[in-house]
């Protein structure tokens, strides 16, 4: 089940599927919730209405734009690093693709997580997978998403015809501006087109000042070609990313660069009867980070510059044919992966830690899922399982660092650097037709989720957590089992042609979630060579990464009201509660309720939008992670939209009209002392703010 979200004009104001057709249609609608951004019109037989819905995007990173939608969420970890939260579950425990890739991200604490490679400029659509990931679309614990680039798609002429989509705008708030989109050309059966984005901004600013050391900086240029012989289409994608300077405050170092190469091969093509499509795909990106560019520079001794690099390889294939009263899908898909961080000291030629050394991560894995009808009702029906391997090269560090560090390397060293194991995924969704407008729809699922590197091979005590960001020091376990989740969930769709309301519960029984928890039984007693280590890194506690029991549960829905005439209101709502099961603690970083409601009024040409954003407060907070509580928060804004012709769209609003001071749940705790933020405070959002954007497609 899946939520499309459609970008264009800088995915800043949105526009929704009309109901009229959403409920003509509400069969695909159990498996899609379909948005569609200003600048694209739904036409058909019936209707041709303008319909938008408010969903700004605040900010460069498109992470903001998924965590408006039924149980999303935003790691908020820099402008550029903000990691999806779907339903509790965040990073790499979501099944995250940029334009249908998966790889590795290069940082050990995913400054560079899957969604930085996705500006939204470039970015067509994000496919939210709803509740759960298909078992065809890869392995992951729960949900995830696709955030597909847009392209010149063939025509239907044999001429060539030229195609462009490209969006410019600007930010008050932290003087940013972007451009960027596409511009190619093609026929029935050539399609080629250059990509581009270049974006950059400023400090973000808050009721209080500056948020010091939030700046930032990314540019990306790549090229689609394609070729489609008969019933065959072949397609080639490359790109290459630079992410400048950008600042990352509640991390101890900021982003120096980020440089990816990325190459992606397709087919798709029928063989005897049956829909074969395969792919072979490579990326390899490089992440330099520090800790005195971009925040007040500590004493030359305690200078550090953090190299760290990824290079994943995968290939897969897969065959479609009907079966009874469905389609079968099979296939196989398999990745490689390697992960080197290097730690140095500018000041100091001779200081070097090699704190993930030569990690090598092999997966493979196959797959069968069925779609199709089930007596009275449709389902989806997936089996899956992944062998996986995993092994580290031994630590190495400068002989100039102090004994504790040694005698740590040491006991690394002297154990077992290799794993193994298999995952085994299983999963059933059903749905009923539509009845009156009310479509009921049930998901039972098993699925799982390895270590990565960080959590199984640190071993150095860093404040390196895979994006955590809580001011602990953590240390990796080799023998780390997979996560296994039992999910259920429940909801239905009730769709009017003036009304619409989708709600969900749900709950994630999970078995060995892996978490931080005290290195050892006296906790904040110096009295190991790691715990001696990692004072000295300055961490609060040294934890370590471990295999424990935890529960996910909750509610969220979207609902919304098309009154005769100009009005029509639509609004969000998401709960989670996170929990361990073996201990009685909170999970980390699991977002308060929040919701959003939108009165939208709209003519012909133009729309404006008023909407009304809260956050409660979250006093249920994780003791392990020395958590923080926060306090709940109400914001004001006002978006609009005008289609100045077909092919030119203006968009505009102002955020945080009454400019609050925000404390996101999800935000980090600053570590910046040039900030405007007390060290040690939550990270604040940003104030009040106005943007423009203007996209125009031909």
């Amino acid at each position: 089940m899946k939520h499309i979200l459609l970008a264009s004009a800088g995915l800043s104001l949105v526009c929704a599927l009309p109901l009229q057709s959403f409920a003509q249609n509400q069969e695909e609608a159990a498996l899609q919730d379909v948005v569609i951004v200003s600048g694209h019109r739904i036409i058909n037989d019936t209707e041709a209405t303008l319909r938008p819905e408010s969903l700004p995007l605040d900010g460069p990173d498109i992470t903001r734009l998924t965590a408006r939608t039924p149980g999303a969420a935003r790691i908020a970890n820099g402008q550029l690093s903000g990691q999806m939260a779907y339903r509790g579950l965040t990073g790499e425990r979501l099944n995250l693709r940029v334009d249908g890739q998966r790889f590795a991200s290069a940082g050990p604490n995913l400054m560079d997580p899957m969604f930085h490679f996705a500006p939204g400029a470039l970015v067509q659509s994000v496919v939210i997978d709803r509740g759960i990931s298909p078992v065809s679309d890869g392995p992951g614990l729960g949900g995830g998403a696709n955030a597909v680039f847009k392209k010149v798609g063939f025509s239907n002429s044999a001429n060539m015809a030229l195609g462009y989509d490209l969006t410019a705008g600007a930010r008050s708030n932290d003087e940013s501006m972007m451009v960027g989109g596409i511009i190619g050309a093609s026929s029935d059966t050539l399609r080629i087109n250059i990509l581009g984005a270049a974006e950059s901004g400023g400090d973000t600013a808050f009721k209080g000042g500056d948020i010091g050391g939030s700046s930032f900086e990314r540019n990306v240029f790549g090229v689609s070609v394609g070729a489609r012989m008969g019933e065959t289409e072949i397609g080639l994608d490359l790109r290459r990313q630079n992410t400048g300077a950008s600042g990352n405050p509640s991390f101890p170092m900021d982003i120096r660069y980020v440089d990816g190469d990325f190459a992606k091969l397709s087919l798709d093509t029928v063989l005897a009867g049956s829909d074969v499509s395969a792919y072979v795909s490579y990326a390899d990106v490089e992440h330099a980070m520090n800790n005195f560019d971009q925040r007040p520079a500590p004493m030359a001794m305690m200078f550090r510059e953090n190299t760290a690099t990824s290079e994943t390889r995968a290939a897969g294939v897969s065959l479609k044919r009907a079966l009874d009263n469905g389609v079968l899908n099979l296939g196989v898909d398999a990745d490689e992966r390697e992960h080197n961080a290097l730690i140095t000291n500018p000041k100091i030629a001779a200081f070097y830690v090699h704190a993930l050394p030569d990690v090598e991560t092999e997966r493979f894995g196959a797959f069968a899922e069925w779609v199709g009808d089930i007596g009275p009702v449709r389902g989806e029906l997936g089996a899956r399982v992944d062998s996986h391997k995993a092994k580290s090269g031994d630590a190495d560090l400068a002989v100039m660092l102090p004994m504790g560090a040694q005698m740590v390397a040491r006991a690394f060293n002297g154990a077992d650097h290799a794993w193994d194991d298999t995952t085994y995924d299983l999963a059933m969704r059903m749905w009923t037709q539509p009845r009156n407008g009310l479509s009921w729809r049930g998901t039972l699922a098993r699925k799982s989720h390895v270590a990565n590197p960080l959590q199984r091979f640190a071993w150095l005590p860093l404040q390196a957590s895979g994006g955590l960001a809580d001011g602990n020091t953590y240390v990796g376990d080799v023998d780390l089992d997979p996560e296994v989740a039992l999910i259920a969930e429940a909801g239905f769709d009730y769709v009017t042609k003036a009304a619409y309301m989708r709600p969900t519960i749900y709950v994630r029984q999970v078995d060995d979630y892996i978490q931080g928890v005290p290195f050892d039984d006296t906790p904040n007693v110096v009295n190991t060579p790691w715990e001696m280590v990692s004072a000295m890194n300055g961490g609060d506690s040294l934890l370590q990464f471990a295999n424990v029991d935890a529960r996910l549960y909750g509610a969220d829905l979207d609902a919304g009201w098309d009154f005769a005439g100009p009005v029509r209101i639509d609004g969000v709502l998401s709960y989670v509660e996170g929990s361990r099961r073996d201990i009685d603690d909170a999970l980390y970083r699991i977002s308060p309720l929040r919701g959003q409601a939108t009165a939208t009024w709209e003519a012909d040409n133009w729309s404006a939008a008023f909407e009304v954003a809260g956050v409660s407060k979250q006093s249920r907070v994780s003791v392990t992670n020395n958590e923080q509580k926060t306090p709940g928060y109400v914001t004001l804004n006002l978006y609009g939209n005008w289609s100045v012709t077909e092919a030119v769209s203006l968009s505009l609003g102002v955020e945080n009209l009454l400019d609050h001071q925000t404390r996101d749940h999800l935000a980090g705790y600053n570590r910046n002392a040039g900030a405007d933020v007390a060290v040690g405070a939550r990270v604040p959002g940003a104030g009040r703010g106005a943007f423009l954007r203007v996209n125009v497609k031909g």
